[in-house]
C-alpha cells in the first residue's frame, strides 16, 4: 500500500535509505533531513512496516526532484519502486510540475518510466544548493534523468 509518510516512519525510512547508501547505491539521509522533509515522502508498507520510500521535492517554479527512492532488498522486483515513482509522478502532475528529474545510479529504472538521460549542467543552478552539503561534492557521479510532464 502506498501512502504519505508519517513521523512514525522516519527511522524505518532512514534505515532503508542508509542501507543502500552504505553500498554506495544512493546518498545517505540524516534523521533531521527526513523529519524536515517528511511531507515530501511516500512509503510502501502496512502494519507499521516500511518496505519502500520515495520523495517528491519541489525545487523551482516548474521543476521537482524524485529523491531517496528505496525498496527493501527482500521486496525487490515486485513493482514497489514503480508504484512509488508513479505516486511521485501523479503528485507532480497535480502540482502542475513541468519537469521532473532524478539524480540516480539506476538510470535504467527511470528510463522505463519515461525519463531521459541529460547532462547535469542542464538543470538550473537553484537545485545545486543541496549538493554543496553532499559527501560527493564536487565529484558527483550520479546520472541525471529528466521527464517532461
Amino acid at each position: 500500500m502506498i501512502r504519505k509518510a508519517t513521523l512514525k516512519d522516519v527511522k524505518k525510512m532512514q534505515k532503508l535509505i542508509n542501507y543502500y547508501a552504505k553500498r554506495d547505491e544512493m546518498l545517505p539521509r540524516s534523521l533531521s533531513e527526513l523529519y524536515e522533509n517528511i511531507r515530501d515522502f511516500f512509503v510502501y508498507g502496512s502494519k507499521g512496516k516500511v518496505a519502500g520510500c520515495a520523495a517528491l521535492h519541489l525545487g523551482w517554479e516548474d521543476l521537482a526532484e524524485v529523491k531517496s527512492l528505496a525498496v527493501a532488498s527482500d521486496k525487490m522486483r515486485k513493482g514497489i519502486g514503480s508504484k512509488l515513482l508513479k505516486a511521485c509522478i501523479k503528485e507532480a502532475r497535480w502540482l502542475k510540475v513541468k519537469r521532473l528529474f532524478a539524480l540516480t545510479y539506476k538510470p535504467q529504472f527511470f528510463a522505463k518510466h519515461g525519463f531521459k538521460r541529460i547532462d547535469k549542467k542542464q538543470l538550473p543552478q537553484e537545485i545545486w544548493s543541496e549538493c554543496i552539503k553532499c559527501v560527493k561534492f564536487p565529484k558527483c557521479d550520479e546520472i541525471a534523468m529528466l521527464k517532461r510532464m
